[in-house]
């Protein structure tokens, strides 16, 4: 063991020692050698050069130290087991290589620890920056998706609206049309009512009255058929309106939507309205995925353009119910005045022939007056020759005696009597049958009088008031609902 005056020694030594060999070292120059340099400069407390050799452990050398020897070593009991205060020279040399190791080393780690934290730093940047191009990239194509289904959206909008507006006018024509029915059917009741009123033998389920009857029946199924209608069309307009509303609805929030994210896309690491949301990166249970939320605009669109193509097909069908429904009414219509025309013709022939035999009858109840009076007068004038006849044979019947004879001249003036007898009886019966034949006459008269009247009658509520009501009739435009 060394001695602590022998380990004093040996630590100033080498300092001194070592002092002169770097004062040499400076005076020799490049000839001292790396080691030489690289010892001065620590020693001179500036920094290293770099190294041309990468530093590596060097082997440990032995060194061999005397033991209690030497007038400079201690020895005893005092000091057994502890170390002097002095190192070897060795020690030095060995203690000084390994800080030389160690500055190495910890410089050669801070450069690579800089050259990796620049590296990776520069690759956070980098990936940062790609990461960002990427979402504004992404943010961009869902706007265009966005944007896509917005303005299908709002198409499938404007063409409800527009369907809806054109479906409400087709249901102004149904309405239209369907008040413009009720002047036709108060026609066909009335002219029905005021045909009641014919008198018999007139009153008669005639050609004009079934057509009227058909008329009725006809606007009747019209008018069911045009409320049908009607009501179709209430529901069609309350579907378009409820399809749009939810498109609307969705257009709204893809409108919202569309602005979050051009606002987001907007953003840049120099905006000044952005800070940290920790919170927010997370999925919301409730978020649809890409499919389900493209499907949904999709079933909406769907379903408004099934809607449209009903309320198209619908506004077809009531154009159709309308062009159909004026075409009928006009061509009954054409029909019951066509029975009008011609049953007033046959009325008016009928009471032209009933005048015609009204004369005739006339004329023959005057002649057979003439007649009557003729016999009348006839009788009248038998009247002397039957009181000559008789008066002569009741002045005979006084012939006296034989002189009462049945001669020529009695059977003469008795066959006068009888002849003039039998001549009156038959101007009597003629009489008779001319008296009957005038009052047949007269009755005859009378029924055609009353039916020239039932014909008048007819003729006047056929033509003054069916007819003349029937000019009132709506025209083909009206009646389709075009006013």
């Amino acid at each position: 063991m060394v001695g602590p005056a022998s380990s004093l020694a040996a630590a100033v030594a080498p300092a001194t020692g070592g002092r002169g060999a770097a004062q040499r070292g400076a005076r020799a120059g490049p000839a001292g050698g790396p080691a030489a340099m690289a010892q001065a400069r620590v020693l001179l407390t500036k920094e290293p050069a770099p190294q041309a050799v990468p530093a590596s452990d060097l082997p440990m050398k032995v060194y061999e130290v005397a033991l209690n020897t030497g007038p400079d070593s201690s020895s005893g009991l005092a000091t057994a087991g502890f170390r002097t205060a002095k190192y070897l020279l060795p020690e030095w040399y060995q203690n000084n290589a390994d800080l030389y190791r160690k500055a190495f080393a910890a410089c050669e780690q801070a450069e690579r620890g800089r050259t990796e934290a620049k590296e990776l730093a520069e690759h956070a940047a980098a990936t940062a920056q790609r990461a960002q191009q990427d979402s504004v990239a992404t943010l961009g194509q869902r706007l265009q998706d966005i944007h896509f289904w917005k303005a299908e959206l709002q198409k499938e909008i404007e063409d409800l609206d527009a369907e809806t507006g054109l479906l409400a006018a087709q249901k102004l024509r149904l309405e239209r049309a369907l008040d413009a029915t009720e002047v036709p059917y108060a026609i066909a009741t009335d002219n029905l009512q005021c045909r009641e009123r014919r008198q018999p033998p007139d009153l008669v389920r005639d050609e004009v009255e079934r057509e009227l009857l058909k008329e009725a029946e006809l606007i009747r199924n019209i008018q069911e058929l045009l409320k049908r209608t009607l009501m179709q069309a209430g529901n069609q307009m309350r579907l378009n309106r409820d399809h749009k509303e939810v498109c609307e609805m969705d257009w709204s929030d893809k409108v919202e939507t569309y602005n979050i994210d051009d606002k987001c896309g907007r953003y840049s690491n120099q905006s000044t309205n952005i800070q940290f949301h920790p919170s927010s990166v997370k999925f919301e249970e409730s978020a649809s995925t890409p499919e389900t939320w493209a499907k949904f605009s999709h079933d909406n669109i769907y379903r408004a353009e099934r809607e449209k193509l009903a309320s198209i097909n619908l506004r077809a069908l009531i154009d159709n119910i309308l062009h159909d429904v004026s075409e009928d009414l006009r061509m009954q219509c054409a029909a019951v005045n066509e029975a009008f025309a011609k049953h007033c013709e046959e009325l008016d022939d009928t009471k032209h022939k009933l005048e015609h035999h009204l004369k005739k009858i006339l004329k023959e109840i005057g002649d057979q007056e003439a007649s009557m009076a003729a016999l009348k007068q006839a009788i009248k004038d038998k009247e002397a020759p039957m009181k000559v006849a008789q008066t002569r044979l009741y002045d005979r019947s006084f012939r006296p005696n034989v002189e009462l004879c049945r001669d020529e001249a009695q059977f003469r003036l008795i066959n006068e009597v009888e002849e003039l007898t039998e001549s009156t009886e038959s101007l009597k019966k003629k009489l008779l049958e001319s008296e009957q034949s005038l009052r047949n006459l007269e009755d005859t008269r009378m029924n055609l009088e009353k039916e020239i009247a039932v014909k008048t009658n007819s003729i006047f509520i056929d033509r003054q008031k069916c007819m003349a009501h029937r000019m009132r009739y709506p025209v083909v435009h009206k009646l389709a609902g075009y006013q």
